[in-house]
């Protein structure tokens, strides 16, 4: 039990009845239930207003605690107790990545997937303190920077302009009621564990998810495609078009969070072409929804837990240059 500025932050435990620790009823409960005491039904989900099953559960604020200007390095320390780095993958490069040189008050804040040129030019024009990018704009060490390249003028624009950039990534994607468990909220009620669960902790990178009643592959990519706002997905069938029961999934690129999963069905943005045919020929099916449209569907969620845990006073806004770069026709 953790006090973030005033939030009062507590995990739920789910080490029940000799079940794996990460393991829970998905039942739909969200922040908002927790403060209503109403669970809302499936139907009434959609992707812009569906709140993790399991996540931190912030207590009111009061108007004492409520700043309007905080310093950087108390935000900071407030995403990273969302989301400890601790959880993130070992090849990972999360946390601050772009320390302004000057002191910086944070009044508002961006939050995106990727950090492109376009979105670095929103937060300027926004005049933005922190851009919170779930994936690292700096990721392998570099060196030199070069005014030739998009990525390379994103990053000299932001320090020119003294902007922060945070990236929580791996360790969003593994705590309990992070971007994997929004994921899982997208294929049905069932019984949630994690996929690949780290020492001592009861989070873990992706998610299996043992349906209550099996479903066609029809109806669960239906269920998908209104969690996520989508109109398309791909789609690989296995040869037998049998009920699914098991789902596994992983945001982003799930390929390595699979190994050694066996599941009816395998969720993720992306998967090679020869991962996905064994996966088919071993009796599976295979969605994929493109890398980024498995997580940007979270940045509404993910910035109401901000907001709960800072305050209404700091302005908190999701980009509108951030896209998938893929577009289906």
């Amino acid at each position: 039990m953790l006090r973030l500025d005033g939030a009062l932050l507590v995990r739920r435990s789910f080490s029940e009845g000799g079940k794996h620790p990460c393991t829970t009823d998905h039942s739909a409960v969200s922040l908002r239930s927790f403060e209503s005491g109403i669970t809302r039904s499936e139907s009434e989900h959609t992707a812009q207003d569906n709140l993790p099953h399991s996540i931190f559960h912030f207590s009111p604020i009061s108007a004492m605690c409520i700043m309007r200007i905080m310093k950087l390095q108390a935000v900071i320390q407030t995403l990273e107790n969302i989301a400890p780095p601790s959880l993130a993958e070992e090849w990972d490069n999360v946390g601050l990545l772009i320390n302004p040189l000057r002191p910086r008050n944070v009044k508002k804040i961006l939050l995106t997937i990727d950090l492109t040129e376009a979105v670095a030019d929103e937060a300027i024009e926004a005049k933005t303190d922190l851009i919170m990018a779930y994936h690292p704009i700096l990721f392998r060490p570099a060196s030199r920077l070069n005014a030739d390249n998009a990525y390379d003028r994103a990053v000299m624009k932001l320090v020119q302009k003294n902007i922060a950039v945070y990236s929580p990534h791996t360790a969003l994607d593994a705590v309990i009621g992070g971007v994997n468990d929004w994921l899982a909220d997208s294929v049905g009620d069932g019984e949630v564990s994690v996929l690949q669960p780290i020492q001592n902790s009861d989070a873990g990178q992706g998610r299996l998810v043992e349906l209550k009643r099996q479903v066609k592959l029809k109806t669960l990519t239906q269920r998908i495609k209104k969690h996520l706002g989508l109109e398309s997905l791909r789609i690989a069938e296995a040869a037998d078009d049998k009920p699914i029961k098991t789902v596994a999934l992983c945001a982003g690129a799930g390929t390595d969070a699979f190994n050694g999963i066996q599941a009816d069905c395998y969720l993720t943005g992306e998967m090679s072409h020869h991962n996905v045919l064994a996966a088919t020929l071993n009796g599976s099916h295979v969605i994929l929804c493109e890398h980024t449209n498995t997580e940007r569907g979270y940045l509404p969620v993910f910035r109401k837990i901000v907001v709960k845990a800072l305050g209404n006073g700091i302005e908190i806004t999701v980009s509108k240059k951030d896209t998938d770069p893929i577009q289906i026709n």
